[in-house]
């Protein structure tokens, strides 16, 4: 016969549902949580780690001549490497010390995972003065560029692949407010053990483990719900179009004009990338670097009908962001999109990649963002461990 507890308090109806949620999910896309939360953890000091292991590629004498030709230089590629799919970009900083980067990307719609998507992602570094080519890595079997698309779709492909991880990481935006929900205290009493470990008379592991799950949970609760909020942003047409709507007062972005080429019956000026990278860095001395298709096809694999530069404000950070339109005959600036003209939404639409990386916040921001990866790749674990010490207590009970 059971003992009554007259003097024990009914759990809320609030609390009560937010124990079940908390558990129901986290025991079914626990694994998948620890596995975004890792490899996202992992990625945060990616620009610091290859940068510092590419420093000979990345870097060479400045010359007192000018460089050669970007035309003449993708030729020496080119022709050096013998790839069957052209080249994609060329990438050139404004420090003239620093080596141009030449792309080869190319994509597998029907691929129905990483390694069958991808063709073909390499990236070359040349020395813009001599041509020398300084190094030539292989981007798909990257182990950075793995981690990344582990983190976007367990390696499926990226088109359906995202939904996989997108729907356990909504459910884990519910897990981080039912663990909110959870933690807060009744009174003040309760408060004073929630915010920090008081393990001075605590001897077992599962009390121990209990308190890291709830404590550290917690603290990293509030900047996990934006990295998670701002990774489904990159899912969910719906989630952008809200942030849209908030920003900007519509749900769509404003779409760029096609503008046509006025000189479209010229023949193609041999120098029309140079022309194309001589005005970038004039209208934009102070930038980091800017991009340069070279291939004739956006990201996408559609034709393009002009020439557009986009030109990072900042190395590492994609958030400063302008673009230039060239013509793609004559070299001849068309359209100028400049940062501080863009909407609200545009705005955020360049930033959220930073945001979720931690990057946009510079160095402090991607320290707490990994210690917030850390985290949130524990609570899986530490949650899954509470779970199963209170089966094996009742499986005890007679």
């Amino acid at each position: 016969m059971k003992k009554k507890h007259p003097h024990k308090k009914k759990v809320s109806f609030t609390k009560k549902w937010s124990a079940k949620l908390h558990l129901w999910f986290g025991l079914s896309v626990g694994i998948i949580v620890f596995i975004v939360s890792l490899t996202g953890t992992l990625y945060v000091f990616k620009d610091e780690i290859q940068n510092s292991l590419r420093k000979e590629a990345m870097y060479v004498k400045e010359s007192s001549s000018t460089p050669l030709s970007i035309a003449v230089l993708k030729e020496k590629v080119s022709l050096e490497l013998n790839e069957k799919f052209p080249i994609n970009a060329v990438e050139i900083s404004l420090d003239k010390n620093k080596s141009y980067r030449f792309s080869y990307y190319e994509k597998n719609k029907k691929g129905w995972n990483y390694f069958e998507e991808v063709k073909i992602n390499k990236l070359v570094y040349v020395d813009q003065y001599n041509g020398k080519i300084l190094a030539v890595y292989d981007e798909k079997y990257n182990f950075f560029n793995i981690l990344k698309y582990i983190h976007w779709s367990l390696l499926l492909n990226s088109e359906w692949g995202k939904y996989v991880v997108g729907i356990p990481t909504v459910l884990f935006i519910f897990m981080l407010i039912t663990g909110i929900v959870l933690w807060w205290p009744k009174n003040k009493k309760a408060r004073k053990g929630r915010f920090w470990f008081s393990w001075e008379n605590v001897k077992t592991w599962k009390r121990k483990n209990y308190d890291l799950h709830n404590v550290l949970g917690f603290y990293a609760s509030f900047f996990a719900l934006l990295i998670s909020i701002t990774g489904i942003y990159f899912a969910y047409p719906y989630v952008k179009n809200t942030f849209n709507l908030a920003l900007s007062g519509s749900t769509e972005m404003p779409k760029d004009k096609e503008i046509k080429s006025p000189d479209s019956l010229m023949v193609k000026n041999a120098s029309v990338y140079d022309l194309t990278a001589q005005e970038t860095r004039k209208l934009y001395p102070t930038s980091s670097s800017f991009r340069i298709p070279l291939n004739g096809k956006n990201k996408k694999g559609k034709e393009l009908k002009n020439i557009p530069v986009t030109i990072y404000g900042e190395e590492g950070r994609f958030s400063e962001r302008n673009s230039l339109v060239f013509d793609k005959y004559s070299g001849k600036l068309l359209a100028e999109k400049a940062h501080q003209k863009l909407s609200n939404a545009e705005k955020y639409a360049n930033a959220n990649y930073d945001i979720h990386t931690g990057s946009y916040f510079g160095l402090f921001g991607k320290i707490l963002w990994f210690i917030t990866g850390l985290i949130c790749t524990s609570l899986p674990v530490t949650g899954f461990l509470v779970w199963w010490g209170k089966q094996k207590k009742q499986g005890k009970k007679i």
